[in-house]
């Protein structure tokens, strides 16, 4: 997966999955354009990927912002004049309180950024691949988006559509030359995790861990390192007739229908 010469956009870019990705992207010979809504987080990406002798540049932005949306793609072409590989990954978890419950402002927040910010970013990048006639894109979906998840209104339902978006902008786009599919993690050793561990037992976040960990045929969390390799595949020429689908990143868990594996004695 050679990416020389290329420019990759990452959203969410200062968090564990966007921080992994630039810099599998960076390694690989791209130069990549980082948004982050905490301006430190990514500039410390900003920094890593040039520790390691790579081109990367940070804007701060809110996603759910038209403006904000068109304003780091602008930049990006400014800086690099291309975007061939967009991972449009910015995501928050919200709150975990079951749905009669659940407060109208945080369901609007988590829609917002997790729904709305990837439609904007497909809004304002898909025009400039189409002029490019090329280009590819993956959007931040979650086994969340295949299954239901007690206390997640918001995160689910986000996730559910995120996939529905993917198939259509997928279908859209597929006749000009990009690829628009989709990254579904199961848990990942990043802050969302740990922040859903405590919300689910604030006594005992370690034993939540512990518990979901067990429900998983490989027994442990995925790293970040390891949805950044599906996205680069999903980005690189060796995925060249593969969109509007997604990859399942979540140590066999879905397959198993989350029933924790036999061990052997």
């Amino acid at each position: 997966m050679d990416f020389t010469g290329k420019v990759a956009l990452i959203t969410g870019g200062g968090g564990g999955i966007g921080r992994a990705t630039a810099l599998g992207f960076a390694l690989r010979g791209a130069k990549v354009m980082m948004v982050d809504a905490d301006a430190d987080q990514a500039q410390a990406s900003v920094d890593i990927i040039a520790q390691r002798g790579a081109t990367a540049a940070m804007v701060q932005a809110d996603v759910t912002s038209s403006a904000a949306v068109k304003d780091y793609v602008q930049q990006t072409l400014s800086a690099y004049g291309r975007i061939d590989a967009f991972f449009n990954n910015a995501g928050i978890e919200g709150k975990v309180i079951p749905t009669q419950d659940y407060d109208e402002d945080v369901f609007d927040r988590v829609i917002a950024v997790n729904l709305k910010g990837v439609f904007l970013g497909l809004r304002h990048v898909l025009p400039v691949m189409l002029q490019q006639r090329s280009g590819a894109i993956v959007n931040t979906a979650s086994v969340a988006g295949l299954f239901g998840s007690p206390g997640m209104p918001a995160y689910v339902a986000s996730k559910h559509a995120v996939l529905g978006l993917t198939k259509v902008a997928s279908a859209d786009v597929a006749a000009h030359g990009i690829r628009v599919n989709a990254v579904c993690p199961g848990p990942v050793e990043t802050r969302m995790m740990r922040s859903l561990e405590s919300q689910r037992n604030p006594n005992d976040p370690a034993g939540v861990h512990a518990a979901y960990a067990a429900g998983i045929p490989t027994g442990r969390y995925a790293t970040p390192e390891e949805i950044a390799g599906a996205v680069l595949y999903l980005c690189s020429d060796l995925s060249g007739d593969t969109t509007g689908t997604h990859i399942v990143i979540d140590g066999g868990r879905s397959a198993t229908g989350g029933v924790a594996p036999v061990k052997r004695q």
